[in-house]
């Protein structure tokens, strides 16, 4: 059908920070159409609590958040994106700014700005909107897109594979869209693009315990890897340390900055322990604490620890973290009075879509921006409050790219149209839902935040009879979003099992038992992984 063939000169995928802020800042140069696989304001962008890392404050430099970041990554980072990306964060801030975004102003005077610290920030440098900085910078975004005719805003559309063929001119393999599916028809589109862009978030679904939204499932490197790029470093997915422990909050995140405000972290019963970890105590970086916690809980066979903030003064807390605040309140939690119980969950994923510091990949004609790239911003562990800044920053770098490289007119090659073929209605929806939880479970019990050889093998060996079982099955019925994600999950498993197992050593995020020291003899380098075939 006609109608289900759409051609654009720049097709965006996912709509968190990264994808709205490609989309406003390429608006006029070309059409855009934007996919999105639920409601435009559903991403992991909107539930950043924390902030925005950003040299604003005249006792910080750029000096202090270069040497910050460069250790959190523990020796994988590439030195010179993190000087370019620190280096245009001023720039960046004042044009959400500009857009609206309203920052906390300091109490003590209404002219500056009200900076956080969180672990691993040697300097109080996070903007923040309270504590849904997310929430507030994903408004503004959604209310300038939704308000610009030149963007095309595809919702419940959720891309099933990029198109990848030769380009008539050179003979080389290049990207040209994507196949979409419209969950509310059922049918699947043909997005055809001059340039795609990857913006399609993280894959932290992919473990039992997330504080990600349900759309993290990794579609975007699944689908890049099965086209053929580059995918790097998959085997360091931050665990962040403080996720609520209770029954009925699923994925509540309590934000690092309580802990930079002053909250302690304690054993159950109740008392302090990251002194023993780090020199840096409570503020000490994410994979350190996760690992810590982890080990107590092991060590005492609770099933938390508490977050004790309860000598600060009460108004204050209500103050900085009022959403917190009142969702605790909602368990029978008052964090004025009593610690907050907290676990580690999947967090972010620090590997990712390989790209240059453009937001280029190994494809011509992709482009890879946010959580879903790797840059080499983070290295082998994400300083606090990074994420954003860098969905920021690329956005900008490869937008411009994207705007001087568009052409007036492109040749497409002959693309054909999805076909069913002799797929049939899925029968079997037990089988997406059993799998889908047997490799979140697999994930979480044998390459979570402490890995072993052991555990490693009996990963591999599991999630290769899923991949044929879903691939299988992948073929014989007609697709649905449940099924596109489930193959997507079990893709980015292996690819985190495969990448964890290259790593003789323990790295920032990947701790392994059977080798729990450094090597940077041998592996102070990048994990790279590479399908070498166009499409699956």
């Amino acid at each position: 059908m006609k109608k289900d063939r759409i051609i654009t000169d720049f097709l965006v995928i996912g709509s968190g920070l990264a994808g709205l802020s490609f989309s406003l800042k390429t608006a006029g140069a070309g059409s855009i159409a934007l996919v999105t696989k639920q409601d435009i304001s559903e991403s992991s962008s909107r539930y950043a609590q924390g902030g925005i890392a950003a040299v604003i404050d005249r006792a910080d430099s750029f000096k202090d958040h270069i040497r910050d970041t460069l250790i959190a990554g523990d020796g994988l980072c590439r030195e010179d994106v993190v000087e370019m990306v620190v280096n245009y964060a001023p720039a960046r801030i004042r044009e959400l700014i500009d857009l609206g975004v309203k920052f906390t102003r300091s109490p003590e005077d209404r002219r500056e700005y009200d900076l956080g610290k969180e672990g691993g920030h040697s300097k109080r440098r996070v903007l923040h909107a309270a504590d849904q900085t997310g929430a507030e910078i994903e408004k503004r975004l959604v209310e300038a897109v939704r308000g610009d005719p030149r963007i095309k805003v595809h919702e419940y559309h959720i891309a099933v594979n990029l198109i990848t063929l030769p380009d008539p001119r050179t003979g080389k393999l290049r990207c040209w869209g994507a196949y979409v599916l419209d969950s509310k028809t059922g049918r699947v589109k043909t997005f055809l693009a001059q340039t795609t862009i990857l913006a399609a978030g993280g894959a932290a679904k992919v473990y039992l315990y997330t504080s990600n939204p349900d759309t993290t499932a990794g579609d975007g490197v699944a689908m890049a890897y099965r086209a053929g790029a580059n995918i790097a470093n998959m085997e360091f997915m931050q665990f962040h340390p403080t996720c609520l422990y209770h029954p009925e909050a699923k994925s509540f995140l309590i934000s690092e900055t309580v802990r930079g405000e002053g909250g302690i972290l304690k054993t159950a019963s109740g008392k302090p322990f990251m002194h023993r970890y780090h020199r840096m105590k409570d503020l000490a970086p994410r994979d350190i604490t996760a690992r810590a916690i982890d080990a107590e809980m092991k060590k005492s066979g609770d099933d938390h620890v508490l977050l004790d903030i309860t000598h600060q003064d009460s108004s204050f807390i209500k103050k900085r973290f009022p959403f917190i605040y009142k969702e605790c309140h909602k368990f029978g939690i008052d964090m004025t009075r009593i610690p907050i119980p907290v676990v580690p969950a999947a967090h972010y994923t620090c590997g990712g879509v390989r790209t240059d510091n453009r937001g280029r990949t190994s494809i011509p004609g992709l482009l890879a921006i946010g959580e879903v790239a790797n840059t080499g911003l983070h290295g082998a562990n994400r300083l606090a409050s990074n994420s954003l800044l860098e969905a920021l920053v690329f956005a900008d770098r490869a937008a411009e790219l994207a705007r001087k490289e568009l052409k007036k007119t492109i040749r497409f090659p002959k693309i054909s149209i999805w076909k069913i073929g002799q797929a049939g209605e899925p029968n079997e929806a037990v089988m997406v839902a059993h799998n889908w939880d047997e490799i979140r479970r697999l994930m979480w019990n044998y390459v979570g935040i402490v890995r072993s050889d052991k555990r490693l093998d009996r990963a591999r060996s599991r999630i290769r009879n899923l991949l044929k079982e879903i691939n299988q099955y992948y073929w014989d019925f007609i697709i649905t979003a449940d099924l596109i994600e489930l193959r997507n999950l079990a893709t980015v498993a292996d690819l985190i099992i495969r990448s964890a197992c290259k790593r003789k050593e323990s790295r920032g995020l990947h701790y392994s038992l059977d080798y729990p020291d450094k090597d940077d003899r041998n592996f102070k380098k990048d994990t790279i992984i590479s399908s070498n075939r166009r499409q699956e």
